[in-house]
């Protein structure tokens, strides 16, 4: 029986190791731009089986393998932060009004809706909550929250996640690096439209600046010039970030035209050099990988 009883606590054991080093793992693959390992962003979490930017969101997007979780923040009345991608409550829960109008408190009342209108039974999550979540299990992309960097800060490092944390914003290259001077640790990736004037300029700052281990790049068409930007970065060994969410962040090649041609949506993307993508069909785009043979990774 003694024998069982060790074998059963060191399964238990490796488990805890593992699920423990699996941000750690995904940290170094991150950096590393592992070619044959692409990242998949759960955008507000997995909101097509949990009300978006809920706990249960982020414990679903685990559960189906994501390896970073997008999440948007908002300042409550009391100074606090709270998972929220609207200024107000009306559009995801059964409360009405502003955010900063409520205290968290108050805000733990109201009920989050599923997409469906549907009301569940998750409540607001706050940041450190969110955070708690995430430990040890998958990398977060706080949206805004560079914003409000020195009133997370704290929150992210009692959490303990000062190295897990990725932020993306649209600031100059000095700009940035003012603002991240104090924050070593946190991850920044620099946004940028590539049909705009200025695109390429802006990638050439940071490149030569700041060296992003990512950045993330938007078009709405995919008929242009500019699209040979991409090979500038990729050749400066910075991953490239597209978001599929909809037709104009992508050139038309969404999650939507996904669903019954992928390898025009998702499958043109990655011929365009992307190795992290944001979905919001997340489940999907990870079978699709995994049949392409690019979600290769030892745990």
């Amino acid at each position: 029986m003694k024998k069982y009883h060790l074998l059963f606590y060191l399964i238990l054991l490796n488990l805890t190791v593992t699920a423990n080093n699996r941000t750690e793992a995904l940290l170094s693959i991150l950096k590393s731009n592992k070619p044959d390992y692409i990242f998949v962003v759960a955008h507000r979490g997995d909101w097509r089986h949990a009300p978006e930017n809920s706990i249960a969101a982020i414990k679903s997007a685990i559960s189906i393998g994501a390896d970073m979780v997008e999440i948007d923040i908002q300042k409550t009345k009391d100074g606090d932060f709270v998972l929220m991608h609207d200024n107000s409550i009306d559009r995801t829960t059964n409360g009405k009004g502003y955010i900063n109008n409520y205290t968290v408190k108050e805000l733990k009342n109201f009920k989050l809706r599923y997409n469906s209108g549907e009301l569940s039974k998750e409540t607001i999550p706050t940041l450190k909550e969110a955070l708690s979540a995430c430990k040890g299990k998958i990398l977060v992309n706080i949206d805004k929250g560079e914003n409000y960097l020195s009133d997370i800060e704290p929150i992210i490092k009692e959490a303990g996640m000062e190295n897990y944390i990725i932020l993306k914003g649209r600031d100059s290259v000095n700009d940035v690096k003012k603002k991240l001077s104090l924050y070593k640790n946190i991850i920044y990736m620099p946004i940028v439209d590539l049909d705009t004037s200025g695109a390429i300029l802006y990638i050439d700052s940071f490149l030569k600046d700041f060296q992003p281990i990512a950045m993330e790049i938007g078009f709405k068409t995919d008929d242009f010039e500019q699209l040979s930007y991409i090979d500038k970065i990729a050749e400066s060994n910075c991953r490239i970030w597209i978001n599929t969410l909809w037709e104009s962040l992508c050139g038309g090649h969404d999650d939507e035209k996904a669903v019954n041609d992928p390898d025009n949506s998702w499958g043109w993307v990655l011929k365009n050099k992307a190795t992290i993508i944001q979905t919001d069909r997340p489940e999907e785009l990870i079978t699709y990988l995994k049949q392409k043979g690019l979600r290769k990774i030892d745990w």
